[in-house]
């Protein structure tokens, strides 16, 4: 059975989701490790609440991304990760580090890549006033928000919606294609 890591920065809200798909068979595959950058978040504790190893590696402690990313490195050869999950972690990480694992690290974007790349997405599609947007599952390259596509889906965005409603529908569909596209790396589609 596959072991995950979860690189995390902040709610954990789809981390979260995927710890309960794995424990409820959904996904197989085994919660080995929650990682965050920074502690104190709300991750953590949801994390330990369900019975799941965390780690606090503060990128603040180290000198530079290469000794952060040396440091996380190892944390995740110590805990013999397979696959790494990134959700909402807030960092870029190095060359060297993504060509290590490479084809093993995946991430989830709230746009329709490669449109709205970067920390802001749902704003960013908002204020271009886009008829439709989404949510994209990709592998992780040296870019940011540039790695190969695992699954995509679309949501209109709506008369009526607002920037929070939208935002709402987007982190819904969250939930549903993360574990999709999990499943999808796991079985080697």
């Amino acid at each position: 059975m596959k072991r995950i890591a979860f690189l995390v920065s902040g709610s954990g809200t789809n981390m979260e989701n995927l710890i309960k798909r794995i424990k409820a068979e959904e996904i197989c595959a085994e919660a080995a490790v929650v990682i965050s950058n920074k502690p104190g978040v709300k991750a953590i504790e949801k994390a330990a609440a369900l019975g799941v190893k965390t780690v606090v590696i503060d990128h603040k402690a180290y000198a530079d991304r290469t000794a952060f990313d040396q440091a996380l490195s190892e944390c995740l050869e110590k805990h013999r990760v397979d696959i790494i999950v990134l959700a909402g972690f807030m960092r870029i990480l190095t060359e060297g580090f993504v060509k290590k694992y490479h084809g093993r690290l995946i991430n989830i974007h709230p746009a329709l890549l490669p449109a709205f790349p970067g920390a802001h997405a749902i704003k960013d599609a908002w204020d271009a006033k886009v008829k439709e947007t989404g949510v994209t599952v990709h592998f992780v390259d040296t870019g940011v928000d540039t790695g190969p596509v695992i699954l995509q889906r679309k949501i209109r965005v709506l008369p009526d919606d607002t920037l929070e409603t939208l935002e709402a529908r987007i982190h819904s569909l969250e939930y549903e294609i993360y574990p999709q596209a999990l499943n999808l790396v796991l079985s080697g589609k």
